[in-house]
C-alpha cells in the first residue's frame, strides 16, 4: 500500500515545489492597463499629490483660482495695455482660451516629469506600477483645469454676445483631449528619463517657459498668417505644432463665438481680421484636430515604451 500512495505523494510535493515558478515583480507592472486596473490606488495618489499641494495653507482650493487669475491679468496688462494688443476683439478671452490648454499642457507635463523623483521613498518601499505616479500628477492638472474653465465660461457670459454651439463644444473637448493625451505621454516618457539624467528637468523648465510665445494665444493667429503670407512653408510649420492646433480649437469655442461682426471689421487691418465664424482660422481646422488626436494617442504608446524600457532602472537610480 505505500508503494502505492509513493507517486501521489511525489506529485502533491512536485506540485508544493515553487522552486520552478519564476519570481514575478510584485508590481505586476502592466503599463498603463495596470494603472487602469489600480482605479483606487490611483485615486488615493491624486488625493495625496491634491493634499500635498495645498498642505498648510488656509486658502486651499483657492489658489487654483487665484493662480491662473494672477497670471491672467498679468498677459493682460502687458500684452493688451502696454504692447497694444487690447485692440483685438475681445483680447481677455482670446487670451485666456489659450491660457486654459497652454496650462494644462506645461503642468502635466512639468509635474509628471518630478513626479517619480519627488515620490522617491514610495516608489522605493511599495510595489506598484510606477507610472501611477506621472498619470496621478495629469489628473491633478486636469482638476485645476476645472476652476480656469470656470473663469473663462465666466468671461464668455460677461461680453452679453456668447453663442456657443455644438461643434465649438465639439472643439473644445478636442482639444483638452489631445492636451490631455500629449502631457500624460510627456510626463510619463520624461519622468523615466529624469531618475536617470536629472539635468531634463531644467530642460522641461524652459520648454514649457517658451511655450506659451509659440501659439496663438498673446497675438492672433490672423497675424501669422499675415506676415508669412509668402512663406507658406512657415505657415505649415506653425499649423503642426498640436498646441497651436489645441489653442485654435480652445478660441474656436469660446472666443470667436463672442465676437459678432460688427466687432471684427472694426478691428485694426494690421491684424488681418475678417467677419465670419471660419474666416479667422486656418483651413481643415477639425480635420488636423483628430488627426493630432490619432497622433497623440500614438505618442502616448510610444512613451509607455520608453518608460518600461526604463523601468527596471529607476529602483538603482533613486538609491
Amino acid at each position: 500500500m505505500t508503494d502505492q500512495l509513493t507517486p501521489r505523494s511525489d506529485s502533491v510535493a512536485a506540485r508544493h515545489d515553487l522552486a520552478h515558478v519564476p519570481m514575478v515583480d510584485p508590481a505586476a507592472r502592466r503599463g498603463l492597463l495596470g494603472v487602469l486596473r489600480r482605479r483606487y490606488l490611483l485615486q488615493l495618489m491624486v488625493r495625496r499629490e491634491l493634499k500635498a499641494r495645498y498642505i498648510g495653507s488656509k486658502m486651499g482650493l483657492a489658489w487654483s483660482y487665484i493662480d491662473p487669475l494672477s497670471r491672467f491679468l498679468t498677459y493682460f496688462f502687458v500684452f493688451g495695455i502696454i504692447i497694444g494688443r487690447g485692440a483685438i476683439p475681445h483680447f481677455a478671452i482670446h487670451l485666456f482660451a489659450g491660457m486654459v490648454i497652454v496650462n494644462l499642457f506645461t503642468a502635466s507635463f512639468s509635474s509628471g516629469t518630478r513626479s517619480i523623483l519627488q515620490n522617491k521613498a514610495v516608489v522605493q518601499k511599495m510595489p506598484l506600477p510606477r507610472e501611477i505616479f506621472p498619470i496621478a500628477s495629469t489628473l491633478v492638472s486636469l482638476y485645476h483645469t476645472g476652476p480656469q474653465l470656470v473663469i473663462l465660461i465666466g468671461a464668455c457670459l460677461l461680453t452679453g454676445s456668447f453663442n456657443p454651439d455644438p461643434v465649438g463644444m465639439l472643439c473644445a473637448l478636442l482639444a483638452l483631449a489631445i492636451a490631455i493625451l500629449l502631457g500624460a505621454g510627456m510626463g510619463l516618457m520624461f519622468s523615466a528619463i529624469n531618475v536617470m539624467y536629472r539635468d531634463w528637468t531644467r530642460v522641461v523648465q524652459i520648454i514649457t517657459n517658451m511655450l506659451p510665445f509659440t501659439v496663438p494665444m498673446m497675438y492672433p493667429y490672423t497675424l501669422v498668417a499675415k506676415r508669412f503670407e509668402d512663406f507658406p512653408v512657415i505657415q505649415h510649420f506653425y499649423l503642426w505644432n498640436p498646441l497651436t492646433e489645441c489653442v485654435l480649437l480652445m478660441q474656436r469655442a469660446f472666443w470667436i463665438t463672442t465676437i459678432s461682426p460688427e466687432d471684427a471689421a472694426s478691428a485694426p487691418p494690421e491684424w488681418g481680421f475678417h467677419p465670419g465664424l471660419h474666416a479667422n482660422f486656418p483651413p481643415h481646422l477639425y480635420l488636423r484636430g483628430f488627426i493630432f488626436l490619432g497622433i497623440s494617442i500614438i505618442f502616448l504608446g510610444i512613451a509607455q515604451w520608453v518608460f518600461t524600457r526604463l523601468d527596471d532602472k529607476i529602483p538603482d537610480r533613486l538609491i
